[in-house]
């Protein structure tokens, strides 16, 4: 198939050129959105408003891309800050399912993308514009999600998809921000790209892509250090939790964002959670990423054994099937999707139990729990010691 074939609209919800005069763009500030900036007011010659959601980005000046936007040409640069929305709305639900798609991935960006698309819908509502663009790919899954989402939201608002348009590859697109002064951190060396946010980061492009390599770590990381960098001695901290919530680190009272952003700090000095993972996307193609969740690693292990403590063997084998649930819908944009209101009516049940706390054991990228204590324990140590004394004692 011929690369340069023009992308051919045939969605309703695709906004056509000449119907509008002003769009917003979700801008990051990286590599496309930078491009689509430029490209949107030449292409479709409209105005934008660029909003940048602050969802925890754990190494992004937010401000310097507000001002990287006016730079580009954006009429007006926007940055919200979502971060406890974010951390209460859906991370809480996260950590009840213990989020794991495929094998170890916290579903950080699949997340995400909910609350950008909550967000761009009301900023677009309050400002009158019925054109909403994003900077997904045809290969990727972020496409069906934003689209999904933002017209789920708002069945009249329109999209648009540039770089499924522009036909540019990752060389062409480092061309055309050369041209157009644009400041980039790729270039024809550095071919990998970053989205992050308080729940993890995730790293693609490059050596990543090819199954058959071991990418260099020291190239691309952007949270933790490399596990053989970690420091040489363990350090063992506690978690509190609340009906499944954690709400304390280290006995220290904290909302779910602030724990989240210290589990966060901890665990990438020790090189916890990063995941090599060869996932199914939503569009049918097999890809590897490479992923960064000191914080969700933590969390979710220390959720994890406190609900085996604290459930029953069948709740606990129920749940399991329940959280794997969680995660595909979750992954397949289907947040809104009525399921996903019945299956968070049962984790709200099966966490109501799951409070006390968890010591987990950090040790060059090693998380493991060590010790946990609820009042709702279903350890009974008469029962369960081999003591001589217990109070059950077999016949001989």
């Amino acid at each position: 198939m011929d690369s340069k074939v023009p992308y051919q609209k045939i969605a309703s919800h695709e906004a056509q050129k000449g119907t509008f005069k002003k769009c917003v763009l979700l801008y990051s500030g990286g590599l496309d959105t930078s491009i689509m900036l430029k490209w949107i007011q030449e292409a479709y010659e409209c105005s934008i408003v660029a909003l940048t959601v602050d969802v925890g980005q754990l190494h992004e000046d937010l401000e310097a891309v507000k001002a990287k936007a006016i730079q580009l040409g954006a009429e007006e640069a926007v940055v919200i800050d979502a971060r406890k929305e974010f951390a209460e709305k859906l991370l809480s639900r996260a950590i009840k399912a213990n989020a794991d798609y495929q094998g170890g991935y916290p579903l950080s960006t699949p997340l995400a993308r909910v609350i950008l698309s909550e967000v761009a819908v009301r900023i677009a509502k309050e400002r009158g514009i019925k054109v909403i663009a994003h900077g997904s790919t045809g290969k990727g899954n972020d496409q069906v999600r934003f689209e999904n989402y933002i017209t789920t939201l708002d069945s009249t608002m329109k999209v648009i998809a540039p770089v499924r348009e522009w036909s540019m590859g990752r060389d062409e697109q480092i061309d055309y921000a050369k041209k157009h002064h644009i400041p980039i951190k790729q270039n024809k060396e550095y071919l990998y790209s970053h989205d992050d946010n308080m729940w993890g980061s995730t790293n693609e492009g490059g050596d990543i892509e090819d199954p058959g390599r071991i990418p260099d770590l020291n190239k691309f990381l952007q949270v933790c250090i490399p596990p053989e960098r970690a420091p040489d001695a363990p350090e063992i901290i506690v978690v509190g939790f609340q009906k499944g919530i954690p709400c304390s680190i280290n006995g220290e009272d904290l909302s779910l964002c602030q724990v989240i952003e210290k589990a966060n700090t901890i665990g990438a000095r020790h090189g916890i959670g990063i995941v090599h993972l060869t996932e199914d996307r939503l569009v049918g193609l097999k890809v590897r990423g490479v992923y960064e969740a000191p914080g969700a690693e933590i969390l979710i292990k220390a959720h994890f054994n406190l609900e085996k403590l604290v459930n029953t063997r069948d709740l606990n084998e129920l749940k399991r099937i329940i959280d794997e649930k969680w995660a595909y819908t979750c992954y397949g944009a289907k947040w809104f999707d009525p399921s996903m209101e019945a299956i968070h009516a049962f984790q709200d049940s099966a966490n109501q139990r799951v409070t006390g706390t968890v010591k987990v054991k950090l040790f060059k990228g090693k998380a493991d729990v060590v010790a946990l204590e609820s009042p709702f324990s279903l350890f009974d140590a008469n029962l369960a010691t081999f003591n001589k004394d217990a109070s059950f004692k077999e016949k001989k």
